[in-house]
């Protein structure tokens, strides 16, 4: 107490006191400043809220939303715990599966139930118990916010009160519960907390980049977030090159659309964002009519093998994939010549040597890559002009101008880049976590390395900064064009240079693989990040960098996938690095062996969750399939974690201090109450 009052003098106060009058206004009396003292105590020593990490989805939005609505298992081990031996496993099961999927469950329980009545009452009792449990680590204030408007009063109501047969609100409690029934709004009330369930199972959210290619969905899962009231992002190196389409950036342009057309994903594209292919089309049946294009083929990782009894369809297939190809070998050119471009004027870049297109020798069929000749796969090169390799034909020319404008067009598309911009960076940390996708540029040492920007050095923490900086001046107003320009080819960097935190190898083997037959020049070196991310010390060394404190503290990376398969394992550096890149991508399964991994932190601890690969929604809701995981415990505690012990603990704190500072500068005449 006495400490208190030391703090608590004439000169603290006087010099706070502008800011104490301002706080004032929110509480004008030493009731109102009390009260809310109080309430905040109260919520400091509550138990912390669950956070869920997520990485890598790659388009893959059924699988994505499924991991969300079950937060990873969480809502099914809550159900557990509650009923046990009370209901059966096939009963939990459904039970689980309407929470998940409540419009589309209720659907299929109308049409076979035939008892409606019975099974509305019995389901009501059983998710308000599921929702008083989730619930029970939020203050009612917190919850009332979160409540749809429709049934707010009612399910507070239910929430907070746990009648038995004898209590006296037994009857007020059923009465509840009948009434909803008998006006015909269960199925909204189901509906409603359902959804109230799946909120209040997480807090937040933070995701860990690479929402886009790969799988059909990207749009999808975009619009989900943006809809969803608690995320984060960090950027990853896909969502880096949508970025600098979105910006119009040509090169990053015909890369999102290059590999669309390699995992056969026009959707996104054309469905999701309706960008207009047509005129790619067009041209490329034209150039490359004659031409096979069998090194441009669509990588079949989402499709099945055709019926040879169905043999129209496979003539359709076939001439889709054909067109296909030729617009992924068209692209891909142009995407080669563009890039020359900004090599060409970005001679800080340093990156001379991708331009391969120099290289060439269509008499030989060879390409010179450092001074090595090698035989090449495909000559076929009909828009390659001998004398200037890069430039574009006028055809080509005219074509990238309308994907430009389509991707500069589409309000879609903008719109999913601004939220991402308004919920995101290159790094965040949380309650001691420092998340970033993929790595912190490091000498071979293991030491931070300096990466030049504009004559100015900067690693660690500030090289993500800056970039994270240069990211939004692509999309400001208020910079110099030359400043924005710079900005809308440095996002290009960010995808593929060799000091890049969302790259980090020595190079992008992109025209290698297509054109190369040697497989040595496919090979893309690491950074030294990777080496050391095993290494506890080094570790030790980034977190402190970053600034990052507290007893359990970690690294948490997406971007490379763990392979389970070869005795990968996602912890690292004695439990203080974890890569969640598991594989959401149907294309990485096959070689890691399941299908993502995700992250809880609750007030026990660390949970980390490998999921197996997810067939459907559909056969979800039918079924009842849930995502079979396997948890593994990272960190547990003994005693819960609660909020005081997390950054919005501590920042409830602090103005818990200031609140008691307003109390005294009342009570001592500093500042004069307002009552009415």
């Amino acid at each position: 107490m006495e400490q208190k009052e030391n703090i608590l003098t004439e000169e603290a106060i006087k010099a706070d006191l502008r800011y104490l009058q301002l706080l004032a206004q929110s509480y004008p009396s030493i009731a109102d400043a009390s009260s809310e003292i109080i309430n905040l105590e109260a919520i400091l020593n509550l138990p912390k809220p669950t956070e869920h990490f997520i990485s890598d989805p790659h388009g893959e939005s059924e699988a994505f939303n499924h991991v969300l609505r079950n937060a990873s298992g969480y809502i099914k081990r809550k159900v557990e715990e509650i009923f046990g031996d009370k209901l059966k496993k096939a009963e939990k099961k459904e039970l689980c599966t309407l929470i998940y999927y409540p419009e589309q469950k209720l659907r299929l329980i109308k049409a076979q139930e035939q008892d409606l009545s019975d099974f509305y009452n019995r389901t009501l009792n059983q998710l308000i118990k599921v929702c008083r449990e989730v619930s029970a680590k939020y203050t009612r204030s917190k919850i009332r916010k979160e409540l749809p408007r429709e049934f707010g009063y009612v399910i507070e109501e239910l929430l907070h009160e746990t009648p038995t047969a004898s209590d006296k609100k037994f009857q007020y409690y059923n009465v509840l519960i009948d009434t909803i029934i008998e006006t015909q709004r269960a199925d909204h009330f189901i509906i409603a907390i359902c959804n109230l369930i799946q909120r209040l199972a997480i807090d937040r959210l933070h995701l860990l980049g690479d929402i886009w290619d790969r799988g059909p969905g990207a749009h999808l899962i975009m619009e989900t977030l943006c809809n969803y009231k608690h995320f984060d992002i960090v950027w990853g190196n896909h969502d880096i090159d949508w970025f600098g389409a979105a910006a119009g950036n040509r090169a990053c342009i015909c890369n999102v659309i290059r590999l669309s057309l390699r995992y056969g994903n026009m959707a996104t594209l054309e469905d999701g964002y309706g960008i207009n292919l047509l005129p790619l089309a067009t041209f490329s049946m034209v150039t490359y009519k004659h031409d096979p294009c069998s090194l441009f083929g669509i990588l079949d990782v989402n499709t099945k093998e055709k019926s040879e009894e169905n043999n129209s369809k496979s003539k359709v297939d076939e001439r889709t994939r054909r067109l296909v190809a030729q617009m992924h070998k068209a692209i891909s050119i142009i995407q080669f010549k563009e890039e020359a471009k900004i090599i060409n004027r970005r001679p800080e870049f340093e990156m001379d040597d991708r331009k391969l297109l120099e290289g060439i020798n269509l008499e030989k069929g060879t390409c010179t890559i450092n001074g090595v000749e090698y035989e090449m796969s495909d000559t076929n090169l009909p828009t390659l002009i001998p004398d200037d390799p890069n430039a574009l034909t006028e055809e080509e020319e005219l074509l990238m101008q309308k994907l430009e404008h389509s991707f500069l067009t589409s309000e879609k598309l903008q719109r999913h880049v601004d939220c991402l911009l308004a919920h995101g960076c290159m790094y965040s940390i949380a309650n001691s976590n420092l998340m970033f996708h993929a790595s912190v540029p490091l000498n071979e040492d293991g030491s931070l390395r300096e990466v030049e920007i504009r004559g100015k050095k900067y690693k660690g923490l500030e090289l993500m900064k800056k970039t994270g900086h240069l990211v939004r001046e692509a999309f400001s107003n208020d910079v110099r064009e030359d400043k924005k320009l710079f900005a809308i080819d440095y996002i290009w960097y960010l995808w593929c240079g060799k000091n890049s935190p969302l790259f980090d190898k020595d190079k992008m083997t992109t025209f290698e693989r297509y054109f190369i037959k040697d497989k040595a020049t496919h090979t893309e070196a690491k950074g030294y990040y990777y080496q050391y991310n095993n290494d506890e010390k080094t570790v030790d060394m980034i977190l402190d960098a970053f600034g990052v404190t507290g007893t359990h503290r970690h690294i948490i990376n997406g971007h490379v996938p763990v392979r389970t398969l070869k005795g990968e394992t996602p912890i690292k550096a004695n439990g203080k690095l974890l890569v969640i890149d598991g594989g959401f991508s149907k294309a990485y399964q096959p070689k890691t062996g399941i299908a993502g991994y995700t992250l809880t932190y609750h007030s026990r601890g660390l949970e980390l969750v490998a999921h197996q690969p997810f067939r459907s929604s559909a056969e979800a809701i039918e079924k009842g399939v849930d995502i079979k995981g396997v948890t593994q415990i990272v960190e547990l505690s003994t005693q819960r974690m609660l909020v005081k012990e997390t950054d919005k603990g501590r920042t409830l704190a602090a103005k818990v201090a200031d609140l008691k500072k307003l109390l005294f500068a009342y009570r001592n005449g500093f500042i004069k109450e307002i009552t009415k």
